[in-house]
């Protein structure tokens, strides 16, 4: 890195050889106390001039750290400006109650409307044959809905820690992470979704002992074909909006997650839908048209692959992030089989169009939060280190929905969306008359207990698995997001279908069952 001409010249003119400083080396290692200027003198006891390099890990940490420590002690003006990377991003404002409320409550509330839409979707498309006889495919529906969990919302939050970290400040940075996260998502797609149609038919053959082999290939075709396109479309438009979020100030990690949410449920819903019907009409006159459309999109993955592995930037994913989106698939394939076992029973009738209302925000307010924390964490230095910020152990719930930091801030915000938001989507539910069922007032306590203990225990894992990973040399950005969204589509279809059976218990459902 160089300095600008004027300064070498003034260098040359002074005639004495001059310190070349990195900022963090004027500091005390907790930055806390600049080094003496008498450290500077000239052998005749004159000023010199100090050519100041900001590193680049110090850049990082000092751009963004008051946007999530409002106490912070670190000044804006330390920052220079003598880089080579681009203008510097304006630093955001200092973020309290009410502007984490603001900024999250638009995406939210677009991202539940999205659930909403998705789940009356599944309300008309339970009643098309490909769902009476390949009843499979409603194992796919919690899976490839979670799939936007383990894939997009972590891509977002890998690009919104790569933005608030100034590592996508220049032109060929960023094309450098639009490329490389894209082709990624494409192999992890590729992957998860050919893994997920194997695990369908797993669930489907154990309970009832019937295999068909047209069926398996149908799933396949289906599932691999729709989480290939719904992860090209939802990538691009993440990093569309990550890129505006940067340029209007607002913190990228509190509208990213919500927004993949909003359409990705929508989304990969209709692509499923439409998808397996397509091929499903094909079954009989043209069987090679599935395995062909499975051939195709799984060709295509050594390209991906070349592409990601030439990216350092997710190269380390390519080789390592398997595991929570193979585990993520598999804790949510779970899920999947709850759905299947409930959806065509006349006393759980209404779970079609709630259970990815009640999943979907769940998992939209634990990626927001468990994004928040990456963010920090990423901003007193790397996964691995020794940091007062990453404790080891378990966190009392106190520490995570009471104390004074900005996480807890965030996190009772977060929880505290969890009713008026669904009010708001039962009421559209309600006026749009989906679900076959009436929504009656010991219905709306049983279901927003169940919303309240999902999202509670939501925020309260992730507090501790974004920091449990971190102290084990994890990133959470690619590791945690996955984890909590499947365990949100678990728990939210447990909590659900419990609800639903204790209303049946009681008679509350007998009378609200529509045709």
């Amino acid at each position: 890195m160089s300095s600008k001409p004027e300064q070498k010249e003034t260098h040359q003119a002074n005639g004495a050889v001059l310190p070349i400083v990195p900022v963090n080396c004027l500091t005390s290692p907790d930055r806390g106390q600049l080094v003496e200027p008498s450290d500077f003198l000239g052998p005749d006891g004159d000023g010199v001039e100090v050519v100041v390099l900001e590193s680049r890990a110090n850049a990082k940490g000092v751009r963004e750290e008051d946007a999530l420590l409002e106490n912070g002690s670190q000044s804006n003006e330390s920052d220079d400006t003598s880089t080579d990377r681009g203008p510097e991003p304006a630093s955001p404002l200092k973020e309290t109650s009410f502007s984490i409320g603001l900024q999250v409550l638009f995406p939210f509330l677009l991202a539940g409307f999205g659930t909403v839409a998705a789940g009356m979707v599944l309300d008309i498309v339970q009643h098309w044959d490909v769902f009476k006889y390949v009843t499979e495919v409603f194992i796919l529906v919690p899976a490839l809905l979670g799939l936007k969990g383990n894939l997009e919302m972590t891509l977002a939050s890998r690009l919104s820690t790569a933005a608030n970290i100034g590592q996508m400040d220049t032109p060929k940075e960023l094309w450098r992470m639009i490329t490389g996260n894209m082709a990624l998502i494409q192999v992890q797609a590729t992957v998860v979704g050919f893994l997920a149609s194997i695990a369908a038919v797993v669930f489907g053959w154990i309970p009832d002992g019937h295999f068909s082999i047209d069926h398996a290939v149908l799933l396949c075709a289906s599932s691999v074909a729709t989480a290939f396109i719904a992860s090209l479309v939802l990538g691009m438009i993440m990093i569309g909006v990550i890129i505006g979020s940067r340029k209007m100030g607002i913190n990228p990690d509190n509208v990213a997650t919500p927004i993949a949410a909003s359409l990705g449920d929508l989304i990969t819903l209709a692509l499923l839908s439409g998808i397996s019907w397509g091929l499903y009409k094909e079954l009989e006159s043209k069987a090679y048209v599935n395995p062909l459309v499975c051939a195709f999109f799984i060709a295509l993955l050594p390209i991906w692959i070349i592409i990601a592995k030439k990216n350092a930037a997710t190269r380390e994913v390519l080789y390592s992030g398997w595991e929570p989106v193979i585990i993520a698939m598999a804790i949510s394939s779970v899920g999947g089989l709850i759905l299947d076992r409930t959806v065509s029973d006349p006393n759980f009738a209404g779970m079609a169009v709630f259970t990815p209302v009640i999943n979907g925000v769940g998992g939209n307010l634990v990626a927001v939060q468990a994004s928040r924390i990456s963010t920090y964490l990423h901003m007193s230095g790397m996964p691995g280190e020794s940091s007062e910020t990453a404790p080891r152990k378990c966190p009392s719930p106190c520490s995570t929905f009471f104390s004074s930091d900005v996480n807890s801030r965030s996190a009772r915000v977060l929880f505290l969306l969890v009713v008026p938001g669904h009010l708001v989507f039962l009421y559209t539910i309600s006026s749009m008359q989906g679900g076959h069922t009436t929504l009656t007032l010991i219905f709306i306590v049983f279901y927003m207990t169940a919303a309240l203990l999902q999202v509670l225990i939501l925020l309260y894992i992730a507090d501790w698995m974004v920091h449990w990973m971190w102290g084990r040399d994890l990133d959470p950005d690619n590791f945690s997001i996955p984890y909590l969204t499947a365990l949100g589509d678990l728990i939210g279809t447990g909590l659900l279908a419990l609800s639903f059976h204790i209303l049946w218990l009681i008679g509350d459902r007998d009378s609200d069952v529509g045709d």
